[in-house]
């Protein structure tokens, strides 16, 4: 028990794994026998999930909105690799360093202009998630890239590399692993737009539509139902992310302090 509050102990996982399970137990008892008045009960939320898996269709506009996630992430990637990656370019740097900035921009002021430039509502969608996904990808994979130091590059170098050589086996190759952790990061940010898009664009649901109705009728114990599977949905993409590291790239957890 004491490695649970020593610094950077690293306790066995069955001891950590409990843990974690008690301290969940302690909050959904706490929440099933002392709600707060602000939030619906643990049976009120636990009714409105299974109404709305019933008659609602939560899991299809669940899928309806991941579908249309896992397209807009995938675009956004390929998009934000190449701008970063053209950095080594110094023609390109200021391409790089504008889009990073402009992820300031509101979107509600987008979308505007999204949809006078693609034909459907479903284009749309897409384009606002992949511009607000790039943007901030294009951040973080920027940043990765100026990690990389003098010495690694140096080394490459010695090895009788070219400069495309040494850029594409340091740079490229060898930081794929911290380029699927800024993906990682990152794909929050589209979740936490896509009820703004599916907001505007309804014809085809997605289960920001149905959070939307929910609120709209201060159905609150279905929004808090609405939240919480979005929030489970989260996690799980999340594990699957570092899984993914994990098998790929099983090397990067040698860079982690114990």
């Amino acid at each position: 028990m004491k490695s649970l509050f020593a610094p950077n102990a690293q306790p066995a996982r069955l001891v950590f794994t409990t843990m974690v399970i008690g301290q969940a137990a302690i909050l959904l008892l706490l929440w099933l026998f002392y709600p707060m008045q602000l939030f619906p009960s643990l049976g009120e939320v636990v009714r409105s999930l299974g109404d709305l898996i019933t008659s609602q269709g939560l899991i299809q506009e669940l899928w309806a909105s991941m579908t249309t996630a896992l397209q807009a992430l995938a675009v956004a990637t390929v998009l934000a690799l190449l701008i970063s990656y053209l950095t080594a370019l110094p023609f390109f740097r200021p391409i790089a360093y504008a889009a990073s900035k402009m992820r300031y921009l509101t979107l509600t002021g987008l979308t505007f202009f999204m949809a006078l430039m693609v034909s459907s509502g479903h284009q749309v969608k897409l384009s606002v998630l992949i511009f607000g996904a790039t943007v901030y990808l294009v951040t973080g994979m920027t940043s990765v890239i100026l990690t990389t130091t003098q010495e690694e590059m140096d080394h490459a170098r010695t090895l009788g590399m070219s400069e495309w050589r040494s850029f594409y086996e340091v740079v490229v190759l060898g930081k794929l692993d911290e380029m699927l952790e800024v993906v990682r990061q990152n794909f929050a940010i589209i979740w936490t737009m896509i009820t703004l898009v599916e907001t505007l664009y309804q014809s085809e649901g997605g289960i920001g539509l149905l959070l939307y109705k929910q609120n709209r009728y201060l159905h609150l114990d279905g929004v808090l139902a609405i939240q919480l599977v979005i929030l489970a949905t989260g996690a799980v993409q999340d594990y699957v992310f570092v899984l993914l590291r994990r098998v790929f790239f099983p090397y990067s957890a040698l860079a982690t302090s114990r």
